[in-house]
């Protein structure tokens, strides 16, 4: 049984200022059609040139019903981009370093406000 293509879910025919490859963020390059984009079933079937392509040329796109859905990325890539978290205290050392000896911690007694009912 032939498949049919839903209308406006975008693919080959799709005009390229129409779809939402540019509103979504991705680059213009992630159109269908294009050497870095994959169609899901041939990145399932083709998974290690995916990858392979990755970590040589660079993000592989992978679209879903023509719409862009993911991008596969070299691991080092991948490290670069993420923000480098910094090594965590525990609790107890932090609140230690913070050095509050010299500082006044008493609270005056809260008495509560006058109001007139």
């Amino acid at each position: 049984m032939a498949r049919r293509e839903r209308p406006g879910a975008g693919g080959p025919k799709a005009r390229p200022g129409s779809s939402r490859v540019q509103r979504s963020g991705f680059r213009a390059a992630a159109t269908p059609g294009h050497p870095d984009t994959w169609k899901l079933e041939d990145a399932k079937a083709r998974f290690s040139e995916v990858v392979r392509r990755a970590r040589d040329e660079g993000p592989q796109y992978v679209t879903v019903r023509g719409e862009p859905a993911v991008a596969i990325i070299d691991v080092a890539e991948l490290e670069r981009l993420q923000p480098h978290e910094e090594a965590r205290l525990p609790f107890v050392a932090f609140m230690e370093s913070l050095y509050v000896e010299g500082l006044d911690l008493e609270r005056d007694r809260d008495r509560g406000r006058d109001i007139d009912l």
